[in-house]
Formats: C-alpha cells, sequence, structure tokens
C-alpha cells in the first residue's frame, strides 16, 4: 500500500517511498516454522496420550505464531518511510499511529549503519540528525540504507537550490515592501514593480 498522497503538501512530490525491509518477517515466520516442525514430530510419538497432550500445546501455540506473524504483516502494511521534494517522513502503526517529519532544510546530517548480514540483505539503519529538538532520529530496517541515504543528499540539494533561485525574488519583494512602507513609492508603483517581478 503507498502512501497516501492526500497526506501530501500542494505542490510536494514523492521521490521515495518505502516500507521496512522483509527482514523484519524472519523472526515471527522462524517461529512458526518451528513449531509446524515440532507438531509434525510430535505426531511421529508412540504415546497417544502424550501425542495429543503435546499436539494441543503445539496447535495453540502455531495459531499464536500466526495471529503473530499476521501482526508483523498489518504492521509493516502500516509503516511508510518516504522522502519528498519538502520533507521526510515516517508513520507507522495500525490503531495506535505515530509519525516523524522532518523538513529537509532542517537536515543536517544523515548517517546508516549495516551489519555483515544487513549488508547481504540489503537492510540497514538510518540516522538523521536534524535542527529539531529531538536532534535524531533512528528508523530501523530501512531498505538499501546507503541509496536512501544518498537520494535524500540529493534532495536537500536541490531543495536549497530552489531556495536560492527564490531568493533574489523575495529579496526584490521585501525591498519593494519597505520602499511602500517608508513611503517612497505609491501602492500603484509598488503592484506594478511586483508584477514585472513575478514576471
Amino acid at each position: 500500500m503507498a502512501y497516501p498522497r492526500k497526506l501530501l503538501n500542494r505542490g510536494e512530490h514523492i521521490n521515495l517511498d518505502l516500507h521496512p525491509h522483509w527482514v523484519v518477517f524472519v523472526k515471527p515466520g522462524t517461529i512458526v516454522v518451528v513449531f509446524v516442525v515440532l507438531a509434525i514430530w510430535a505426531q511421529q510419538l508412540g504415546d497417544d496420550w502424550f501425542k495429543t497432550g503435546v499436539s494441543r500445546v503445539l496447535l495453540v501455540a502455531i495459531l499464536l505464531g500466526l495471529i503473530n506473524l499476521g501482526s508483523a504483516v498489518m504492521r509493516w502494511s502500516r509503516t511508510y518511510f518516504v522522502l519528498t521534494s519538502q520533507r521526510v517522513i515516517f508513520r507507522e502503526g495500525v490503531l495506535a499511529r505515530r509519525g516523524v517529519e522532518i523538513p529537509l532544510e532542517r537536515v543536517n546530517n544523515v548517517n546508516f549503519a549495516q551489519s555483515v548480514m544487513e549488508r547481504m540483505l540489503g537492510a540497514g539503519d538510518l540516522l538523521i540528525e536534524s535542527a529539531s529538538e529531538v536532534g535524531q532520529q533512528l528508523f530501523g530496517d530501512i531498505r538499501n540504507p546507503e541509496q536512501v541515504q544518498n537520494m535524500i543528499h540529493e534532495a536537500i540539494h536541490a531543495r536549497i537550490g530552489r531556495d536560492a533561485d527564490a531568493s533574489p525574488v523575495v529579496a526584490q519583494l521585501e525591498r519593494l515592501e519597505a520602499m511602500l512602507l517608508r513611503g517612497s513609492i505609491t501602492q500603484s508603483e509598488f503592484d506594478e514593480q511586483k508584477r514585472r517581478v513575478l514576471e
């Protein structure tokens, strides 16, 4: 399921839309497989009374394991790591929700970390340092964190470049407004010059 487009700002577009890496299913999936193997092994036992008791316990364990696996799938489908043209967005939770948004202008540094196994699987952690009260945000189980790091840096440079291009226009408008407030130009002169600047 993709990140809802209705939650984007006007003029904002998505550069990257990720769910967590599939490695999040390894632990709950392994538990189910182990209990299934134990259940098959219990069926090979000779004592019917023992076999029946163990089979019932293992059946309950398998059902609980499947519920846990289903819960992991639901959490996975409702967890988003999104990079847009304006911000980094993280959302997670099925019933209770939690979210983090970091404007690209406030990102100071992006680091990634991968263990040997994570590198083989293409997963890892991403640490984003920003100029905010929290300061650092750690995002785990990110797919291809090195590529994501590069994409964030590219988005930041693109955003800064657009802001730099817009700043002369903003400076001219501020200068015109100051002249209007001082009475150096009339309202009609201000409107005419503003129209020329914005063309």
